[in-house]
């Protein structure tokens, strides 16, 4: 879905001044010059960049000048329409009725006396005639004259409407996207951060070619001080050039008198000087307290999307590949790192130590680019010809080693599986104290947040499955979205789907014991929560603005990518069809940018199976069309009929849209319904399809095992028979299915195709479960609605709400222990047991975790709480003035990451307002909780009855700030604004939501994730409108 009109989106992004002209024009000429040519058959051909790269949205207005010789005022308002930056529309005679008004009159042949009445009718006619005189004289297109209107001057060149840059001159370019008449083949890369000033100064030389010929270069340069740049065109003599520059769209270029001709190599070279960021993109400063207390700064990069232009001047997107060479001078105490290993140091006379890194062997998009000035310490080891290490601060050297193990395995692995090795000679994994994203797949230089990468040897096998989960993420992308890149983020799905795909399917075969099969389905689940609302976009989808950009970063690209991945993979034949496709795919591509269909066409080639699927066919409508398919389930006798529909939470009364999916159903029945072997497959590619099944068949269960990106409703009959069967015998159904009949149940709820009465039928089978995932769905659907309700303060229903869930897992509640546990599914099931226990404040459970607080107070943190219970515990703590304000003392002295963010939960899940007031600012200043944190602390805080409205109101006076540390659009920014909005359910938050972000404008009104927001407190709303009776009926 675009969220931005492309009319008032292209007008909006004018200078003022052309704006303004836009008002006093009346309907232009709007003419397709790359399309209507032959309209206009004198005048030169466009560039090239202008004729192939023009968006719909953006046609050039063009108006013709009139005869050659025009007289001096003339060229004077010619002139002056140029300064003002119009173009000029062609009215022609030619184009003029031949009817006009404006043709000499005879003179009569005798006169008389006009009457009073001729005399009024004349004067009016003058009137009029010298009134439309006076306009066609202002209109630059005709004159009134004895010629009449000039004719089209077949020299004059077209110009487009060109924005203004810094320095007054027009700037050669308007578009977002970079022209394609130059390529950059090499960046040689020189900096100077002072860590003290927080300054840098540096120097970029880029080698380029002519792709065709041109007189402009137009890069990317933000926030930089350019204070020298000279140009060299082949062998010849370097001169200075004037570097222009357009802030509102990040760009700088360079015009010439002559033409580069296509073909020319040239290099331009730009001295600049630059502030490092206080933000977390670009080349950023960042620090952290040793263990003595001192503060020590480093310096560090996030280039990806669009923040590589902060650091250097630079072809800034993804299909502009070329290698580099980096040099960066440090001091002595610190070191550097960057893509490729070091090639020489060098003392300068300043008594700095310049390290220059060997040019990178592989050909990279700008955003893969990183380097890090700090003072860490590594630990490393050799996998397959390649140095691995794992960098982090020296206290935490040791927190580093279980990193190192999974890196390596996992390194060994993807060479196997692509067939490709691994091209660099090292891959340094970084964690960095102060860092934003979750991690970043530079290539060679992958840097984490330190809670992503560093893990002690005491720390729970869920703490280790985090870390391996994000390092098997990163390193899958050092294949995905590096070797092979999408050309443009629209595609992003391409680098993200992909590598979250390969993420859980390593560790499924490398780490088995991490049992990451829970995890992957519960991440799917959520997928289609977010791909249910119509806010919703395609998986492959328009990008055009930076904030659009930013917002592809979300589970639509990452979870909803995979989710169709695996259903791909499930749904071809043979064991090996899928990964035969994407080694074809990543040889055939190596080095090169990509789009969806090349993926499609390399796994169609290699499917050699007596099917001929038609891969790119079946896959299409599941990345071009946003949302999923709801699947109905009707049968009589031995015959069922199947259909398929838009599955789309509305609010409105806005009919379905007509999307059809290529939909690969599997099912299962009665007489055969575990193993892989009974799983049957029907391909539904139309509206409606029919399969037969024996009449002795009793139930069906589609979607085995939840493979499939799809809903399925079992209607009144289906449903009743599932429920029997599973009251009979959980196991009748794999847990992966169990869960997945769970999910589907709340989710046609919410869409009105069931009552809730059903749903609380199905869930009497969950008294007799023991298994994590249903469990898990289960709670998690349940606790939703308890915060609506609590939200709303329907204080009886919140009651009832409790007793159920404690009434329906109570059982299985008890028995629980608070020791350790090995099985990491166990650890998931107790976890989100006692955290719904503990938070229902069920006494058994309250007692415990205050008994293990005070035990882990006393003995100073030498007597551990186990990993999956510490954030349970550390709530039931935060609750207490007393042990809040000791688990706050606990937290600024924590070294174990993993632990300190539980402690940060718990200490966000206080009730007492002025802690609540004092946790927010906190977050936001970043001195004692760091501000990538904040989101999680809101997330937290918006969870309590207390918290919510703290929250929102923290949101809205701070707004400015937040988009200031977080871009907009940003999954940060994203992760805020549901947090504070998905437990809203009256008319009166939606208007309060509604009023504050049409007020933002360009600061964030547009965002999706505000019509997502808005969308979701409209079905809370209809959800409780329609449930609240059934819900006071049946608890």
């Amino acid at each position: 879905m675009d969220l931005f009109d492309s009319n008032s989106a292209d007008r909006a992004n004018l200078p003022r001044n052309m704006i303004e002209n836009s008002m006093f024009e009346e309907e232009p000429d709007v003419v397709d010059l790359a399309k209507d040519s032959a309209a206009f058959p004198a005048f030169p051909a466009l560039d090239p960049d202008e004729v192939a790269y023009e968006p719909r949205s953006s046609r050039l207005l063009v108006r013709g000048l009139g005869e050659n010789d025009m007289d001096d005022e003339e060229e004077d308002c010619e002139s002056s329409a140029r300064l003002l930056g119009m173009s000029f529309m062609n009215r022609s005679s030619a184009h003029r009725s031949t009817s006009s008004p404006y043709t000499r009159q005879a003179p009569p042949r005798s006169c008389s006396r006009p009457s009073a009445r001729t005399m009024v009718v004349c004067v009016l006619f003058l009137v009029i005639v010298v009134s439309m005189t006076m306009v066609l004289n202002f209109l630059p297109g005709c004159n009134f004259t004895r010629a009449g209107c000039r004719k089209p001057n077949k020299t004059a060149p077209i110009e487009p409407v060109y924005p203004i840059s810094t320095n007054g001159e027009l700037f050669p370019w308007a578009l977002l996207r970079l022209p394609r008449s130059i390529r950059p083949l090499s960046y040689d890369i020189t900096l100077n951060p002072d860590l003290g000033s927080m300054t840098f100064t540096g120097r970029t030389v880029i080698n380029m070619s002519v792709f065709h010929s041109t007189k402009r270069i137009v890069l990317h340069g933000a926030n930089l001080n350019i204070t020298k740049a000279t140009f060299k065109l082949g062998d010849g003599q370097a001169s200075n050039v004037t570097v222009l520059e357009y802030k509102p769209n990040q760009q700088i270029a360079v015009k010439f008198s002559q033409e580069l001709k296509t073909g020319q190599y040239c290099v331009l070279t730009l001295d600049y000087s630059a502030s490092l960021s206080h933000t977390y993109d670009g080349f950023y400063n960042s620090s952290y307290t040793d263990k003595d207390g001192n503060k020590r700064v480093l310096a560090a990069t996030q280039f990806e999307p669009l923040s590589a232009r902060k650091a250097f001047p630079c072809f800034d997107e993804p299909a502009f590949k070329a290698t580099f060479l980096i040099k960066i001078s440090r001091k002595s105490n610190y070191i550097s790192l960057s893509n490729m290993p070091k090639a020489k140091s060098t003392v300068l006379p300043n008594g700095l130590v310049q390290d220059e890194f060997e040019r990178t062997s592989v050909n990279m998009s700008t955003y893969l680019v990183a380097f890090v000035v700090a003072d860490f310490s590594p630990i490393s080891k050799n996998v397959s010809e390649t140095l691995v290490s794992v960098y982090s601060v020296p206290e935490k050297k040791e927190h580093a080693v279980y990193a190192l193990e999974t890196g390596s395995k996992l390194l060994e692995f993807y060479n196997n599986f692509f067939e490709i090795n691994y091209p660099l000679k090292k891959l340094d994994l970084v964690a960095i104290p102060d860092f934003l994203a979750g991690a970043m797949e530079n290539w060679g230089l992958i840097t984490f947040r330190e809670t992503t990468l560093l893990v002690g040897n005491e720390s729970s096998p869920l703490d280790k499955q985090v870390v391996a989960s994000v390092v098997a993420h990163e390193l899958a992308h050092q294949w995905f979205g590096n070797l092979v890149t999408m050309s443009w983020w629209n595609d992003l799905w391409l680098n993200e789907g992909f590598a979250t795909y390969m993420q859980y399917m390593s560790l499924q075969t490398v780490f088995p014991q991490l049992d990451i099969g829970n995890l992957f389905l519960s991440v799917r689940f959520r997928a289609m929560d977010k791909d249910a609302l119509n806010s919703s976009h395609a998986v492959s989808t328009e990008v055009n603005t930076p904030e659009q950009v930013e917002e592809m970063f979300d589970s639509v690209s990452y979870e909803k990518g995979a989710s169709i991945l695996l259903m791909l993979n499930a749904s071809l034949p043979g064991d090996q069809q899928f990964r035969k496709g994407i080694i074809q795919y990543l040889k055939q591509f190596s080095g090169l940018n990509t789009e969806t269909d090349d993926l499609w066409n390399s796994l169609t080639e290699v499917e050699l199976s007596t099917q001929h699927l038609n891969v790119s066919e079946m896959m299409s409508s599941w990345t071009s069309q946003k949302g999923f398919p709801l699947v109905t389930v009707s049968r009589k006798g031995d015959q069922v009929e199947l259909t398929q529909e838009h599955f789309l939470l509305t609010s409105d009364k806005a009919t379905h849209s007509s999307s059809l999916w290529n939909i690969p159903v599997t099912y299962v029945n009665d007489s055969c319904s575990l193993a892989p072997e009974c799983r049957q497959l029907f391909t539904l590619k139309n509206k409606s399809g029919s399969l037969k099944v024996p009449a002795s068949v009793k139930w069906l269960k589609l979607n085995y095992r939840n493979t499939g990106f799809y809903i399925v409703h079992y209607g009144d009959e289906g449903w009743a028979a599932l429920i029997s069967a599973l009251s009979q015998n959980v196991s009748v159904l794999t847990h992966e299915d169990r869960a997945s009949l769970i999910h589907n149940i709340f989710a046609l709820s919410r869409l009105g195709r069931v009552s809730f009465h059903l749903v609380l039928n199905l869930l009497n089978y969950m008294s007799n479960e023991t298994e994590t995932a249903p469990v898990t769905e289960a709670l998690l659907q349940l606790n939703t609605i308890y915060r609506l309700l609590d939200k709303r303060q329907e204080s009886a229903l919140v009651a009832r709400m409790k007793n159920y869930i404690l009434k329906a897992f109570g059982s299985l509640m008890n028995k629980q222990t608070w020791v350790e546990e090995e099985s990491v599914s166990k650890q998931e099931l107790r976890s989100a047991l006692l955290r719904t226990a503990c938070s229902l404040k069920e006494e058994n459970c309250i007692q415990h975790a205050q008994s293990l607080f005070k035990q882990y107070a006393e003995s100073n943190g030498t007597i551990r709480i186990p990993g999956d219970l510490q954030e349970v515990v550390f709530t039931v703590a935060a609750q207490s003035e007393r042990d809040w304000a000791t688990l706050l003392n606990m937290y600024s002295k924590a070294t174990y990451d993993s632990e300190k963010r539980k402690m940060l939960r718990g200490l966000a899940s206080t009730q007492d307002t002025q802690s609540l007031v004092w946790i927010l600012k906190a977050g936001l200043n970043g001195d004692i909780i760091q501000t990538p944190e904040l989101p999680l602390v809101i997330a937290t805080v918006c969870n309590g009855f207390a918290g919510y409205l703290f929250a929102w109101d923290f949101i809205q006076q701070n707004w400015d700030s937040l988009i200031e540390k977080f871009p907009v659009g940003s999954f940060a920014i994203q992760t805020i604004i549901k947090s504070a909005t998905s437990q809203l359910s009256t008319q009166a938050h939606l208007l309060q939501v509604q009023t504050f972000f049409s007020s933002l404008k360009e600061r964030g009104s547009q965002m999706r994730s505000v019509q997502e927001a808005l969308e979701t407190i409209r079905l809370n709303q209809r959800w409780m409108d329609q449930n609240l009776p059934t819900l006071q009926k049946w608890l």
